[in-house]
């Protein structure tokens, strides 16, 4: 009976996951500049930020969740301008001609670690996943830790998948590309980061 819990956190990781936003075109960018592997460790990134947020949601860790939303300004202040300086500099990047060339374990690492710290960048994100437990009927505090456990699980397993999902297929269209349309891309996803970037800024102050 508590597999159903598994089932339902599956589905809102892989159904938040999918919403298109500055971190989906980040690691689209990232798999079009340096390969799959560089483009999947991001996106595994993305999926254990997403983790952390639901577990902070499901098991009600009120105190973290009061002191990170109470820091949301800075927060967000720094992520819109990590997100700035990634889109200037994937603007300026030359994509690798060969994938493996990016692949080395100080940059797989700083791959995952840079997207994980940006996609904790923002904490209302617990507010989503609440939300989100609450509308889909996910009642955990209800429920046994074991329930929690298992929707936290769920979470981050199916934001995985997606991570995986999306950059493998952009990885196949990465194939059939010439260096010059790489390059192209990379600016055309740099400038939309870029907008990106901007807009938080901007949001801090309306």
């Amino acid at each position: 009976m508590e597999a159903i819990f598994f089932a339902r956190g599956y589905l809102i990781g892989l159904a938040i996951a999918a919403v298109v936003g500055p971190i989906s075109v980040l690691c689209m960018q990232r798999t079009l500049a340096h390969g799959w592997r560089y483009g999947a460790i991001s996106g595994l990134g993305v999926a254990t930020a997403d983790g952390l947020y639901a577990a902070l949601a499901a098991f009600g860790v009120t105190a973290i969740s009061r002191l990170l939303l109470s820091m949301q300004l800075w927060v967000r202040l720094l992520g819109g301008v990590f997100l700035i300086y990634l889109g200037v500099k994937a603007i300026l990047e030359k994509p690798a001609t060969q994938a493996a060339s990016a692949s080395t374990r100080k940059g797989l690492s700083g791959a995952y670690l840079s997207i994980l710290l940006l996609t904790l960048a923002n904490p209302l994100t617990i507010l989503s996943f609440a939300a989100v437990f609450v509308g889909l009927g996910v009642d955990v505090g209800q429920r046994t830790q074991l329930a929690a456990a298992l929707v936290v699980i769920g979470v981050a397993i199916g934001s995985a998948s997606w991570w995986l999902l999306l950059t493998g297929g952009v990885t196949l269209l990465r194939a059939r590309l010439t260096p010059r349309w790489l390059i192209w891309i990379n600016r055309l996803a740099g400038c939309v980061i870029l907008v990106f970037g901007l807009w938080a800024l901007i949001g801090l102050f309306l």
